[in-house]
């Protein structure tokens, strides 16, 4: 269990460490610089040491491809953004909403039965996270209002949500199915979007990386500063976490480690108190209680059988 609890502390790490980096480096262009060099190292590795399983079949270039946009494009490019303007733990809480959009994802298009309690459990998760959209804006945020209750950072955020749960779909298609290696649907998938941030970098935010400067023009301790921190993001993220998660799976259930999630924002909120400042409102803590109860109605019965 306590392997469970420290892979969600490192997950809530990202967030704190992802708005430290955002003070040096603009989001499109970090993006381009972190998933080029992890996705070159989880290649690499793959190609030196398990060749037989470095191989791309054509038939499946299509989801690659969507691997590529959704699975790590999309949703990381749209996700710092995002938190450039979104406290770290704010962030890290709106992604409780993954479980919620999967299973609307599965009741719409996969026909899976939805019941009382799980309706039930999907409207009080809702309506907490709701309540923070509606009264948990920084004035940074509310600066960039778009309609209704909503900033564009919380659109950006949402949309990245999303594309994430959608790209697991392709991912879990890949690599179940297609039987190919999760180090090379993330290895081809972190290389090219990240490739393809930088270029969405150059014509979005410029040949400047941040503040209007180009990237070897900023002084030297902030480019170490910036690289050092990259660097950290991918063991925790793209390298530990990844493996860790895929490692506690053989022990729970997918429905166990989905409701660990709910323990990210705490540990986010923890983490950006100390390292950013940032100060969580009651109204955070009783919304993220709001989602636990929620979460809980909603994998009342899996919780009882699978964990």
């Amino acid at each position: 269990m306590y392997l469970v609890i420290l892979m969600e502390m490192l997950f809530a790490g990202t967030f704190t460490i992802g708005k430290i980096v955002l003070q040096y480096l603009n989001p499109i262009f970090f993006i381009g610089l972190r998933m080029s060099i992890a996705g070159t190292i989880l290649l690499s590795w793959l190609y030196f040491f398990k060749r037989e399983k470095f191989f791309i079949k054509k038939e499946h270039m299509l989801l690659f491809l969507q691997i590529t946009i959704f699975h790590i494009f999309v949703a990381y490019v749209f996700e710092f953004w995002a938190l450039k303007y979104l406290s770290s733990f704010k962030t890290a809480f709106l992604y409780n909403l993954s479980p919620f959009i999967a299973a609307i994802f599965s009741y719409l298009f996969l026909s899976e039965k939805m019941t009382a309690k799980k309706w039930l459990g999907l409207a009080i998760g809702f309506s907490g996270i709701i309540w923070v959209m509606v009264n948990g804006q920084s004035p940074q945020e509310a600066s960039l209002n778009a309609f209704f209750f909503l900033s564009w950072p919380e659109i950006s955020l949402l949309t990245a949500i999303a594309s994430s749960v959608y790209g697991w779909v392709v991912f879990k298609k890949l690599n179940q199915t297609g039987g190919y290696s999760s180090l090379m649907i993330n290895g081809f998938g972190m290389l090219s979007a990240g490739i393809l941030a930088f270029i969405a970098s150059f014509f979005i935010e410029g040949s400047s990386c941040c503040n209007s400067q180009n990237f070897f023009a900023m002084p030297v301790s902030d480019i170490f500063v910036a690289l050092g921190y990259t660097l950290l993001l991918i063991v925790i993220a793209n390298i530990i976490g990844y493996n860790l998660y895929g490692y506690l799976l053989r022990k729970y259930s997918v429905t166990f480690l989905s409701f660990s999630c709910t323990l990210t924002p705490f540990f986010a909120a923890f983490f950006g108190s100390i390292f950013l400042g940032e100060v969580p409102s009651v109204t955070f803590f009783l919304s993220s209680v709001l989602v636990v109860i929620g979460l809980y109605i909603f994998y009342m019965q899996e919780l009882k059988i699978k964990v």
